[in-house]
């Protein structure tokens, strides 16, 4: 080798000059990587700052709505009772009929009601004229005003056990209190019955009220009279209004009890069906979201995290007014704002952050 480049010596020549060519080349990058490295953190956040995604809302008018789910009852519905001991002497209607105010439902055996009646009438006829026969004496001073007395006393006590005679053959026949439906029937012919015992109900469904429970938080909002949208488990829809609220809350829920008046003039069987209120309570401001942006802040309220002018996180609590597959609907914030929508589970409120706006979808 080394013989070969004594007889060769450009050989060398060429070695040293490629190195020094290599050299010089390696000096060049190395000025031009310390040329650039004061331009390079140009699009670079400021040290120490988080950087987060921003999209910017605007507030929208909606209409405040509450739903909650509610009871169908009847307008009215009583229990027909007994009020004597009796047999069941007739059927007067049969269960499932209409039937008008005051109309014959069932009637009880009257027994010895009759003679009782007609015994408590003649005692009054008879104690009244003793009364008057004693009047007269009396303008003659020949009986005493004691006496009269007595006589007039007599008489009161057999008009009150006229009264009674009476209000016992009445009660032989059981009437309806309104005009509604006989719905239910807990007695056969010939059953004996006590004053207490059910005999039969009667239901009023030409009106319908909704019962639903209301929290404590919401019912401020609430105005009688209003109209309540009801909506059905089959998709069928009717108008309400809104005509009862509970003046205080239930002990165990905490909740005020409201009822929605509903007419029913087809006399719909919805009576014991559940039903969804729906209950607007004005308009407000309201922002629509991600459902996946609200978060929760370290006193458990629900609410979404924003930046402000100066790039610090705020946390802004929310009233959660609707939610559906498209998003949901919230009221609490301001009109505008720049809303986090990258990068908030990673910055606290009061942290100043680094953030890249967008526009609203």
């Amino acid at each position: 080798m080394f013989a070969l480049l004594r007889q060769r010596p450009w050989i060398i020549a060429l070695l040293i000059a490629l190195l020094l060519l290599a050299w010089l080349l390696s000096g060049e990058r190395l000025v031009a990587r310390d040329d650039a490295a004061p331009d390079s953190p140009s699009s670079a956040p400021p040290a120490g700052l988080a950087r987060v995604a921003v999209e910017w809302l605007e507030a929208q008018p909606m209409q405040r709505e509450q739903v909650v789910q509610g009871q169908i009852e009847a307008w009215r519905r009583v229990e027909l009772r007994a009020q004597v001991s009796a047999r069941v002497q007739r059927l007067d209607q049969d269960k499932g009929q209409r039937v008008a105010e005051g109309q014959l439902l069932l009637s009880l055996s009257p027994d010895e009601r009759p003679a009782q009646l007609a015994r408590s009438e003649a005692e009054v006829r008879q104690r009244a004229s003793d009364v008057r026969a004693a009047e007269q004496l009396r303008q003659r001073s020949l009986i005493s005003a004691n006496e009269l007395l007595r006589l007039q006393s007599e008489l009161a006590k057999a008009r009150a056990e006229l009264d009674s005679a009476r209000l016992q053959m009445q009660y032989t026949a059981v009437r309806a209190p309104f005009a509604g439906i006989y719905d239910q029937r807990m007695v056969e012919l010939g059953d004996f019955v006590q004053p207490g015992q059910a005999l039969l109900t009667l239901v009023d469904i030409d009106q319908l009220k909704v019962s639903a429970q209301i929290a404590q938080q919401q019912v401020g909002q609430l105005q009688l009279g209003q109209t309540v949208r009801v909506v059905l488990l089959d998709g069928r829809e009717l108008s309400g209004e809104l005509h009862f609220i509970a003046a205080a809350a239930d002990p165990g829920s905490r909740s005020f009890r409201i009822e929605v008046k509903v007419a029913n003039p087809q006399g719909l069987r919805l009576a014991g069906a559940s039903a969804t209120l729906h209950i607007r309570t004005g308009e407000v401001p309201a922002h629509r979201l991600s459902p996946a942006l609200l978060s929760l802040d370290a006193a458990g309220r629900q609410g979404v995290k924003w930046v402000d002018e100066q790039q610090r996180v705020v946390f802004s609590p929310v009233e959660l007014l609707s939610v559906d597959s498209q998003g949901a609907w919230v009221s609490g914030l301001p009109q505008r704002l720049a809303l986090i929508t990258l990068g908030q589970g990673f910055v606290e409120p009061g942290q100043q952050v680094d953030s890249q706006p967008r526009e609203a979808h």
